[in-house]
C-alpha cells in the first residue's frame, strides 16, 4: 500500500472510531473540550505511527486515547493541588462485542456520575470507565497503568465501592434549572458577589479550558474563589444568554454571527456544583448548543 492510499485508510478507520473514543475521553475526563483534545492527540499518534503489525486497530486506538486521558488527568490533578493546595454505577458491564451498547450506557449515566469521578484518583478513574462501561479486559487495563490484572483489578474495585457509595446530585426540572441559571447571570451582571456565591455550592468545582486561571491550572475549587472569577468578565455579559450547552443548561456568550464562549452547568438542586468554560476556538466548535425556552 502506497502512503497516500495507507492515510486515506488510516483516516477512514480513524473516522469509524471517532464516536468511540470521544465517548471513552469524555468519561475519563468529564469535558467535552479536552475529550476532543484527546482524540484529535490520538489521530496525531497514529498518523505518525507504523500500525503494519497491529491487529485490532480499535483496541490500539482505545489504548492510545486512555493514556492521553490518564496524562491529561495526572497534569490537572497536579495543577490543582499547586493552586488550591488540595483535591448509580452500571447495573453490569456492557457487551465487550457490542460498543454502541457502551457508549449508549455511557451517555445514560449522566452527569450525577461525573461529578462522583471527579473524586477518583487518575488511576481508579480510568480502571473503572475502561472496566465497567467500556468492558475492557483488565490485562489491557494494567499495560496502560503499568500495574499488574490484580492491581487494576483491585483499583476499578475500590471506584466502584466509591461510586456505589455517592449521593448522586438530586434531580431538577427543567424550570428549576433555568431560574438557577438566570440567577447567575443576572448576579453576575449586576456585579453581586454574594448573589452569586449564593447560587453556587460551596466545593463548586470550575474547569476553564483556556488555562487562564491562576498559575495557569485547568481548574478551581470553591464558591469564594470561583465567584471572584467570574465576576471579571462582568463586562461580557451584555453578550450573554440562556441556552443548553451539550444538553446541560448553561449560558452562551454570541458577539455578531460568531459564538466566543460557553458554560455548562451541573446543577444538584438550586446549586452549581460544576462549571465548564469553553472558550477556544478548536473546542467551540464541538460545543453542541441550543436555545433553553
Amino acid at each position: 500500500m502506497n502512503p497516500m492510499d495507507r492515510d486515506e485508510w488510516l483516516a477512514a478507520r480513524f473516522e469509524e472510531q471517532r464516536g468511540r473514543l470521544r465517548a471513552v475521553a469524555f468519561r475519563m475526563l468529564g469535558s467535552q473540550a479536552e475529550a476532543e483534545d484527546a482524540v484529535q492527540n490520538s489521530w496525531l499518534r497514529l498518523s505518525g505511527a507504523d500500525t503494519s503489525e497491529v491487529e485490532n486497530l480499535a483496541g490500539w486506538l482505545t489504548t492510545v486515547v486512555a493514556r492521553e486521558c490518564l496524562k491529561m488527568l495526572r497534569s490537572r490533578r497536579v495543577r490543582r493541588e499547586e493552586s488550591l493546595d488540595d483535591t448509580e454505577p452500571p447495573a453490569g458491564n456492557p457487551d465487550a462485542d457490542d460498543p454502541e451498547a457502551a457508549i449508549l450506557l455511557a451517555d445514560s449515566l449522566g452527569p450525577a456520575l461525573m461529578v462522583v469521578l471527579d473524586t477518583l484518583a487518575p488511576a481508579e478513574r480510568l480502571a473503572f470507565v475502561l472496566h465497567d462501561i467500556f468492558a475492557v479486559p483488565f490485562d489491557e487495563i494494567a499495560a496502560i497503568l503499568e500495574r499488574s490484572p490484580v492491581a487494576t483489578r483491585q483499583l476499578a474495585s475500590r471506584a466502584r465501592r466509591r461510586v456505589q457509595g455517592a449521593t448522586p446530585p438530586r434531580q431538577v426540572d427543567p424550570a428549576r434549572q433555568r431560574r438557577v441559571v438566570d440567577a447567575f447571570l443576572a448576579a453576575l451582571r449586576r456585579g453581586d458577589f454574594d448573589a452569586l456565591v449564593a447560587v453556587l455550592d460551596p466545593d463548586v468545582l470550575l474547569r476553564d479550558d483556556s488555562s487562564g486561571l491562576p498559575g495557569g491550572a485547568a481548574a478551581m475549587r470553591g464558591a469564594q474563589a470561583v465567584g471572584a472569577y467570574a465576576l471579571r468578565y462582568k463586562r461580557g455579559t451584555r453578550f450573554a444568554r440562556a441556552a443548553l450547552v451539550d444538553g446541560a443548561p448553561g449560558l452562551v456568550v454570541r458577539v455578531p454571527g460568531r459564538l466566543i464562549g460557553a458554560l455548562g452547568f451541573t446543577l444538584d438542586g438550586d446549586k452549581i456544583i460544576v462549571i465548564d468554560m469553553i472558550s477556544d476556538r478548536g473546542h467551540l466548535r464541538h460545543v453542541e448548543v441550543a436555545a433553553d425556552d
